[in-house]
């Protein structure tokens, strides 16, 4: 029997920026989600502008009742205000990591816009289905 070994050459050293993101997806009327992808992991930047909610400016294009995505992310500027579904409130304000798990509403706090990089939830986050 003969054994066949393929061997892949991969870079050992990436780099993209979101100057030039591979896709860039818009929230119904107030920020945009961009990504880069090094295969099939995207990481993202995600600008919420103020008076950005997810039950109006994502909701429409999701199409579930409330956010559906786990999200793994850190907070570059802004905040947000998150509500679960159990009833869990919590903000998230810069230098924050965070963590939110499926079901939930989530809306920009003040008169400046959230700014977060995701690491975890971008790759179906406002696609539509």
């Amino acid at each position: 029997m003969t054994t066949t070994t393929m061997q892949t050459k991969t870079a050992s050293a990436q780099r993209k920026s979101f100057k030039s993101p591979d896709e860039t997806r818009a929230f119904k009327g107030k920020g945009k989600l961009e990504l880069v992808k090094f295969g099939d992991t995207p990481f993202a930047r995600a600008t919420f502008e103020p008076g950005w909610r997810w039950s109006e400016n994502v909701k429409p294009i999701a199409q579930t009742d409330s956010c559906q995505t786990n999200h793994l992310g850190y907070v570059l500027e802004g905040r947000m205000h998150i509500k679960h579904n159990d009833g869990t409130e919590i903000d998230v304000g810069p230098g924050d990591a965070f963590v939110v798990a499926p079901g939930h509403d989530a809306w920009v706090v003040g008169n400046e816009p959230m700014v977060s990089v995701e690491f975890q939830g971008a790759a179906n986050y406002a696609k539509p289905s």
